[in-house]
């Protein structure tokens, strides 16, 4: 947080300034090294006051200061007394020791590990921290590590056409994102390893972001389930999807004799993604005219 002293000088005196008053600060840190800045203010009449504020950033401060504030009057003013115009305080500048908060999602949703993501995946790494003083603005503040199936491990510099960086924007906010858009070509088992800072240096945690994945390019539809079997009031549908999502799929519910019932179309599932799906449809166990059905066993076909 900057520093701010509000203060003011009044010329008590019956005489007018002719020339400027100078103001020296002295700011001295717990070592006794020392740092001054010297400002320059309009003469003041008989009786006239001067309302000053002195600011000073803290970034790279950190510990106990005391800020010495003298006024120098013009040479050859003569004082009755000079013990007020100098001014002592001391402050501390505390340090930032809290970790930001990471958040990785693929596509949009926070996978498990060993999941199976697209060979092409939009992997966005938000980084957020709540020092509303130090915004997380630098693109190095996040690191990534990814590790290739055949063993070949992949580091990343800053102006890869693959990453993008968006900065913190303001106090309220300050969340950084770095969106990161690999091609993976080669099926098999990725690691990818993650950690980032905040302005301070504090990581987001003692150990780094790993997630373990899977990469398969071949385009299918395998594992379909539904979810719970048997029900009674409502059932969904669990598949696996790899390669890309398909450009047409639909359910069909069937009776044991093959009668189609109910056909259920891609729109109705909900968003599809690479990997484990559970669709946001959920079978009522009615057919296309919304009669419940017998109770009993039915076959799907997708």
């Amino acid at each position: 947080e900057d520093l701010y002293i509000r203060y003011a000088i009044t010329n008590v005196s019956a005489f007018d300034l002719e020339d400027s008053i100078a103001i020296e600060y002295v700011l001295t840190d717990a070592q006794n090294q020392q740092f001054v800045f010297n400002e320059m203010h309009a003469p003041l009449n008989a009786g006239q006051s001067l309302p000053i504020i002195f600011s000073q950033p803290t970034v790279n401060m950190i510990g106990d200061y005391t800020i010495a504030i003298n006024v120098k009057l013009p040479e050859g003013v003569k004082e009755k007394i000079s013990f007020n115009n100098f001014g002592l305080r001391s402050f501390t500048v505390e340090s930032d020791n809290k970790n930001p908060l990471l958040d990785v999602t693929f596509d949009g949703y926070h996978i498990l590990d060993g999941d199976v993501v697209s060979p092409e995946p939009l992997i966005s790494i938000c980084l957020e921290d709540d020092n509303p003083f130090l915004l997380l603005v630098e693109e190095g503040s996040i690191e990534l590590i990814l590790t290739h199936p055949n063993g070949d491990i992949e580091y990343f510099e800053e102006e890869d056409p693959r990453l993008q960086f968006y900065p913190a924007t303001n106090a309220e906010d300050n969340k950084a994102r770095l969106e990161f858009t690999p091609l993976l070509q080669n099926d098999g088992e990725y690691k990818l390893k993650i950690q980032g800072w905040d302005a301070s240096g504090n990581a987001s945690g003692n150990n780094d972001y790993q997630r373990r994945f899977q990469v398969i390019t071949k385009e299918a539809v395998s594992n379909v389930l539904n979810y719970p079997n048997p029900f009674s009031t409502s059932t969904q549908f669990v598949f696996t999807l790899t390669g890309n999502i398909p450009d047409f799929m639909n359910i069909e519910i069937r009776t044991m004799s093959g009668k189609v019932v109910k056909e259920i179309q891609k729109e109705e599932l909900g968003l599809l993604r690479v990997g484990i799906n559970r669709t946001d449809y959920k079978w009522n166990g009615t057919d296309e005219f919304g009669q419940k059905l017998a109770n009993g066993v039915y076959l799907y076909r997708v």
